[in-house]
């Protein structure tokens, strides 16, 4: 259902602006990263006798989540921008 969701939204931005596009699939690439990062930190407190993630893990998360609210932003700031 997300998938769909995901996907019509991709649609709109590829029907209706170039930039639009563009900032959409960027939000949905940092939101994969995130995914990713955050897997490789959950794996750590799924293995037994491990429950600690290290700091270059918990930096990478760090700094996909940023990128994901940065591209948030820009996205926002694109849509806006689009309907004045």
């Amino acid at each position: 259902m997300r998938a769909n969701a995901i996907h019509n939204a991709n649609m709109k931005a590829e029907n209706s602006n170039p930039h639009e596009a563009a900032a959409l699939a960027r939000v949905a690439e940092a939101a994969r990263e995130v995914q990713a990062a955050s897997a490789a930190i959950e794996a750590h407190f799924t293995a037994v006798g491990e429950r600690r993630a290290s700091a270059l893990e918990l930096a990478r998360l760090t700094a996909v989540v940023q990128e994901l609210e940065d591209a948030r932003l820009a996205l926002a700031l694109v849509i806006d921008n689009g309907n004045r």
